[in-house]
């Protein structure tokens, strides 16, 4: 797991983001450390005030930068003004708090607390449908946590769902360190049928949002899973399948199970059943075996399927998996290359909000936002902020329709009509 660093600056809902990402790190089963210099990341949660905050932000940025393996700037200035620390030359990834502890896990899979129990937090129901996976890859650590998949079944799931929207759940977050396979250990694979029950058994006006997916699990149920999806507008037309390289060669090493020809057909298939919805995915840059052309391969593949979210990682070494035993690529080559494929995410997924922009979309308001805004989700779950919510009497829980009228590249503002 991964030991990080986390400094804060500017108001308390800034500070309560950074709650936010530490819960969620300790979730994942990574751990804080106190300086910069024992940490494998840095997260900066930046303050945009005034002119001296700023020249400050960018000086404690190059600060972190040499003291620690890898930096991320999250927080007002990233995202309202991302472009000062390139100009900088300050060498980290910049994102939305959102993104943050994904961002961090090295492309492992999730690991969430002991058990498989729901958990009502505000208006957002959490389900863990099963614990453990059955992948093996070179990289993960979070395997010797958590086992291979156990799943209840269908019917003991779909009652802790009932549960959780008759407690007031208004989404439902599908979770496990890999929803796919969900029901392999009872000898079928079975997330469709999971959420078509849950869809049509359960009572309310609730939206369900399916957790990662590991591409090879999601092959096999493809054609079954897109159908589900088309006919139940209950769950949010979004999957996240990483598919961590382009290569087939990296693939392997990693012992990713999958091919790169799988992934596309998954693509492919959604592509066929849905007009509007989000793929998710995830790139790990500079796995050890990983060659300038294996490296070419995985952006061709991030052009040709253009993931409407995308986590970019740079591959770091976690104790007890075979890839530390591996010789790894240079500090600089891993830089470089995170560097060129995050600039074409930030082109890619803007491109996808600029869609957006002029648009009509019904929303559900998750959760409150920053200020008096309220962070709102599509039916693809693309995030939608709607400001002065007060104003428009609106919280969390409530749906309403919303004209998009702008974007910050990974995010979108709208107004209620």
């Amino acid at each position: 797991m991964a030991r990080y660093h986390i400094e804060t600056y500017g108001c308390t809902s800034n500070r309560g983001e950074s709650r936010q990402i530490e819960s969620a790190l300790r979730d994942a089963g990574h751990y804080r450390v106190e300086g910069p210099e024992q940490a494998d990341v840095a997260i900066m949660n930046t303050c945009t005030v005034v002119e001296k905050t700023e020249r400050n932000m960018v000086r404690r940025a190059k600060e972190l930068q040499s003291e620690t393996a890898d930096l991320i700037i999250t927080g007002c200035m990233a995202l309202a003004q991302g472009d000062e620390f390139r100009t900088e030359d300050v060498d980290a990834q910049i994102m939305h708090w959102d993104d943050v502890p994904t961002a961090v896990t090295n492309g492992e899979c999730p690991t969430p607390g002991p058990g498989v129990e729901p958990v009502l937090d505000g208006v957002v129901g959490i389900l863990p449908i099963a614990r453990g996976c059955m992948s093996d890859c070179s990289y993960c650590i979070t395997k010797h946590a958590t086992g291979k998949i156990d799943s209840p079944s269908v019917e003991e799931n779909v009652e802790k769902a009932r549960a959780l929207v008759h407690a007031g759940a208004k989404e439902l977050r599908i979770t496990g360190q890999d929803t796919g396979v969900y029901g392999w250990d009872r000898g079928e694979r079975k997330l469709h049928v999971l959420l078509d029950r849950i869809c049509n058994e359960i009572e309310g006006d609730f939206r369900v949002r399916v957790g990662m997916a590991n591409p090879k699990g999601v092959h096999g149920i493809r054609e079954e899973l897109a159908q589900v999806f088309a006919e139940n507008d209950e769950l949010y037309n979004f999957i996240h399948a990483p598919v961590q390289s382009g290569s087939n060669d990296v693939l392997g090493d990693m012992r990713r199970q999958h091919q790169v020809e799988e992934y596309v057909e998954i693509v492919e298939t959604f592509d066929e059943y849905l007009d509007y919805w989000t793929l998710s995915t995830d790139f790990i840059v500079g796995f050890p075996t990983e060659t300038d052309d294996d490296h070419e391969q995985s952006m061709a593949l991030l052009r040709e399927t253009r993931p409407e979210k995308l986590n970019v990682t740079r591959f770091s070494k976690r104790p007890n998996t075979d890839a530390a035993k591996m010789k790894g690529l240079g500090g600089t080559k891993k830089k470089e290359r995170s560097k060129e494929m995050s600039e074409l995410k930030m082109d890619i997924v803007g491109a996808a909000y600029d869609e957006m922009v002029g648009t009509e979309k019904r929303v559900m308001v998750v959760e409150e936002g920053t200020g008096d805004s309220v962070k709102c989700r599509d039916e693809a779950y693309r995030q939608i902020i709607v400001q002065n919510a007060t104003e428009h009497g609106i919280e969390p829980g409530d749906f309403l329709d919303v004209e998009v009228t702008s974007h910050q590249t990974v995010y979108a503002f709208g107004t209620p009509v």
